[in-house]
């Protein structure tokens, strides 16, 4: 796959601004940031519209800090690194250009419109022969059932104006049900209708923080269509976003999918010395699904989330307070 430099796409860009669409087959397109960077403004403006436009990722290769960085979908910092990125894209392109397409959308709307293009996306996806793929190789598993001995999905405590959460399904390493979603969705409609509970803690019980969705549930709705309505009415994200200010996380050890796509919603989320942060979608054939593609971008920016998802790279909290994604790291 070729490294397009500043003379083929200011030559491209003079003579039209749809000649270099990726129609070779490519699955995505990838530029010299070094030498765009020298363009002047005029043609790094039309490049940034032309690159919005493109039905497939753009991959920069160079620093984050350069001039022609906001033109392109994910920054590698090496030709190597794009072309492991690149393979990655090859490998599952249908949830690669739905996720960046999200992303380039969700950067200019409000919350609540961004979850609904995630949620729309995401059911697409759910008819996609990727997601297809990935679920006829899962074995067959009956979904766990709850125990009444194990107790609520939540342990909720109310101490004067705070109010403290703990996920609680450590035998599940606290993987994000409809169990837990539903539990989740009660107790924020609370938090939301009642102004005298100034703040919320969230937390969890076992050696994990989530391991993100419960994958016996995957595939389980009758449609992706309806999936998708379920998904706009009953949404923690939504009213996560809508009351940040006065929620806070604590995670710890493992945060995955959904495990941190809901945390990043706070207002404020500090994490244990070794946790680790990982958005393992795309080999699923899928894209954050819980928000993320909204609460993640907003922390860190829409290329760094693309390249956790594109990269499937895991993250350890120092790197994840250096970018953002956290704001702390306490014990």
């Amino acid at each position: 796959m070729d490294l397009l430099d500043k003379d083929t796409i200011q030559a491209a860009l003079l003579r039209s601004s749809s000649e270099i669409l990726s129609d070779s087959g490519q699955p995505a397109i990838i530029l010299d940031l070094a030498s765009l960077s020298e363009m002047g403004a005029e043609l790094l403006s039309r490049l940034a519209d032309w690159a919005g436009m493109q039905p497939c990722p753009i991959i920069g290769v160079g620093s984050e800090a350069a001039a022609a960085a906001h033109c392109v979908d994910v920054i590698a910092e090496t030709r190597a690194g794009a072309k492991l990125l690149a393979k990655r894209i090859a490998s599952y392109p249908q949830a690669s250009t739905v996720l960046v397409q999200v992303l380039r959308a969700v950067e200019h709307v409000s919350p609540a419109q961004g979850l609904i293009i995630e949620s729309l996306a995401y059911a697409t996806l759910q008819s996609g022969f990727e997601f297809k793929r990935w679920l006829d190789r899962q074995p067959q598993q009956s979904n766990s059932e709850c125990n009444p001995a194990d107790g609520p999905a939540i342990n909720v405590i109310r101490e004067g104006e705070q109010l403290n959460l703990q996920l609680n399904r450590p035998q599940n390493d606290n993987a994000y049900s409809v169990e837990m979603r539903d539990a989740l969705m009660e107790v924020l409609q609370l938090v939301e209708l009642d102004n005298t509970i100034r703040k919320v803690n969230v937390s969890a019980a076992g050696r994990c923080f989530c391991t993100g969705g419960e994958l016996t549930e995957f595939g389980k709705v009758e449609t992706p269509a309806s999936a998708h309505l379920i998904r706009s009415q009953v949404s923690p994200a939504r009213l996560l976003l809508t009351n940040a200010d006065r929620i806070h996380f604590h995670v710890h050890k493992a945060c995955v999918g959904s495990g941190i796509e809901l945390p990043a919603c706070a207002g404020r989320v500090t994490a244990s010395a070794k946790t680790l942060f990982w958005l393992p979608e795309l080999s699923m054939g899928l894209i954050p699904g819980a928000g993320g593609c909204v609460s993640i971008s907003r922390r860190i920016g829409r290329r760094r989330t693309a390249y956790l998802v594109l990269s499937g790279k895991k993250i350890q909290a120092p790197q994840a307070l250096e970018w953002g994604l956290i704001d702390a790291i306490e014990a």
